[in-house]
């Protein structure tokens, strides 16, 4: 029967080469493609060379390194770029031994001799964490891309703000085209796009062709809209229309004639 192939590698780290090969035959029989390792160096140099090894099953006693060593060092060479998990196994499960490999990282431990269905079974659990993990890591990132594009946005859109204000500040009365109105004191506290809105409203325009001008959706214009309503005190459009139009306007005479 064919299995499916997990896309995480297994490194598998003992300096005894014939359990090596057992744990190697029996989990690439499970679906896991495994690296074998005969050393602590050689792990190092296969984990290196291979960015697809997420899991690390190794062997507490070993020469030169022991398992909680080679962990450490494998932290250290790839930082928070990379991410594994490590699961433990050990002829000797002494408390001391275990403690300490749980407060460096290893995710579970197995005394040897091992049942293969029961580290089958951990070995998918890690699986599906390391997966979780990499999946959050993947969302943290997207949404910190967005949270950045969108204080940029803002960013702009104060500097626009901004830009605008200082054009209000240093207009001078010549500027002014003859055919628009003093701004009622009422008015004089709108920002450029309540305002914006609020001129648009005065020259008739429904919410919807506001919305199509300015490039925003009729919500938002229906919020402008109730923003200038109240911070103008006005009770409705006819009114804010009016305070805005010339009496001369055909606009205005339109408003006073409904």
């Amino acid at each position: 029967m064919n299995k499916s192939v997990s896309e995480v590698k297994v490194l598998v780290v003992d300096d005894q080469p014939l359990i090596v090969e057992e744990l190697c035959d029996f989990l690439e029989h499970a679906g896991y493609r495994c690296i074998p390792a005969h050393s602590t160096d050689q792990a190092i140099e296969c984990y290196i060379a291979d960015e697809a090894i997420g899991l690390v099953l190794c062997d507490l006693h070993m020469p030169e390194r022991d398992g909680i060593e080679l962990v450490r060092a494998l932290k250290q060479i790839t930082g928070s770029q990379r991410m594994f998990e490590a699961i433990m196994l050990t002829g000797r499960a002494e408390k001391q031994d275990v403690i300490r490999a749980l407060r460096e990282g290893f995710a579970d431990y197995y005394q040897k001799p091992m049942d293969l269905d029961e580290l089958l079974e951990g070995i998918r659990r890690q699986e599906e964490a390391l997966l979780e993990r990499q999946r959050n890591v993947h969302v943290l990132g997207s949404l910190n891309q967005r949270l950045q594009e969108l204080a940029e946005s803002i960013d702009d859109l104060y500097q626009d703000l901004e830009k605008a204000r200082g054009q209000g500040t240093h207009r001078r009365s010549t500027d002014v085209e003859d055919t628009e109105p003093e701004l009622p004191p009422a008015f004089e506290k709108l920002s450029p796009r309540q305002l914006e809105v609020a001129k648009l409203v005065s020259k008739g325009k429904t919410n919807y062709q506001i919305a199509c001008e300015l490039g925003i959706t009729e919500n938002t214009v229906k919020l402008y809209v109730s923003q200038v309503l109240r911070l103008t005190h006005m009770h409705n459009r006819t009114q804010l229309a009016l305070a805005l139009t010339p009496r001369s306007s055909p606009v205005h005479q339109r408003f006073i004639t409904h």
